[in-house]
């Protein structure tokens, strides 16, 4: 919270990252999630880098791994990477003496995402805890839904997920979640409502009929979202595909729609994650010293 606070001032800096220098390694298009990492750390005061996948030995061939001994070699103190591999940055986290951030891997995770979708939440809703909460559109692909099913299940909220079955992942049911392929019965009465893109950029066949039919069935527009509760929040992570799994009029109602709020506590919860791992970092260069 009191980050967001320092993001609304005028004075938008800080130093609790002054004198550390920050990595941002990004292997998958991004615009949200990098610059908001990007952002968090100079509001701290580090030292920021951008690497991308075009700039990278990686693609003369170069191995995740010697790429990370590489950077190791170069004694950074935070990275932040976002990988198309599950399991790519724990990979890489073993082989590097400094703090790493998951911006996001394969299918896998997406931590800080999760976290600013529970701080919005608790804005709008005043808790985050014992909501209904539903997750509709492409589950099987979506390293936000299993972020998301994680934390909001542990908060003791009712997490539904709403797709057609080929978007759904098998054996998802014994993460406590509700399971709905019709997409009204999944939104009726619930308090919040996140919807999700076509991971096309994942899928290797024919998931659904065509763009058209997916929206028909299961794209948020006015009547669907009648089933929801009469104050129920729409969340998107983005980036949206207007027409396809949301209505534009939805997206844009500025008494139902938190996207762009998402978009702002993003920023404020990757600089208080940034702050409590160098609190960490620091802290343990300190023991490491005086041992």
């Amino acid at each position: 919270e009191q980050y967001v606070d320092l993001n609304r001032s005028n004075m938008k800096h800080g130093d609790a990252l002054a004198g550390l220098t920050q990595i941002n390694m990004f292997f998958e298009n991004s615009t949200r999630t990098q610059a908001s990492f990007e952002l968090a750390g100079k509001r701290l005061g580090a030292d920021v880098m951008n690497m991308g996948m075009q700039a990278s030995s990686i693609k003369k061939g170069e191995t995740l791994i010697d790429t990370a001994l590489t950077l190791n070699a170069m004694h950074p103190d935070l990275l932040v990477v976002r990988h198309p591999h599950s399991g790519a940055v724990d990979l890489l986290a073993q082989k590097v003496n400094c703090a790493v951030l998951n911006a996001g891997d394969g299918r896998h995770e997406h931590p800080t995402q999760a976290l600013l979708d529970a701080l919005t939440i608790r804005r709008a809703k005043g808790r985050l805890h014992r909501l209904s909460i539903a997750i509709c559109g492409d589950i099987a692909h979506s390293r936000v839904a299993r972020s998301n099913i994680l934390l909001l299940h542990k908060m003791e909220n009712r997490v539904r997920l709403i797709g057609p079955p080929t978007l759904m992942p098998s054996g998802i049911a014994d993460f406590g979640v509700e399971v709905f392929e019709d997409m009204k019965e999944g939104l009726r009465d619930v308090d919040v409502v996140m919807m999700l893109r076509l991971q096309k950029e994942r899928m290797d066949g024919g998931f659904i009929p065509s763009e058209r039919e997916y929206y028909f069935r299961y794209g948020l527009d006015a009547e669907k979202l009648a089933y929801a509760k009469d104050d129920a929040i729409v969340m998107h992570p983005g980036p949206m595909n207007r027409g396809v799994e949301i209505d534009g009029e939805i997206a844009d109602d500025i008494n139902r729609s938190v996207i762009q709020d998402q978009v702002e506590m993003g920023v404020a919860v990757r600089m208080a994650a940034m702050d409590l791992l160098a609190r960490n970092l620091r802290a343990s260069r300190t023991r490491e010293v005086m041992a």
